[in-house]
């Protein structure tokens, strides 16, 4: 006895792994357009260096 799987899910599981693959492409070429490394510089500086010292005037 054959313990094969039909063609229909063969081709399915194809379908399913290249849609996979090519939404990852996309969502490669989609996350380019953004400024990353700006906001992780701003993250990893001390409070003091990005925000104005606040006076106290009394």
């Amino acid at each position: 006895m054959e313990n094969t799987l039909p063609t229909w899910h063969v081709v399915l599981i194809i379908v399913m792994v290249l849609g996979f693959i090519i939404s990852n492409i996309m969502l490669l070429k989609y996350m380019t357009r953004f400024d990353l490394k700006g906001k992780l510089d701003k993250q990893t500086k001390p409070d003091s260096q990005t925000r104005p010292a606040k006076k106290n005037d009394k």
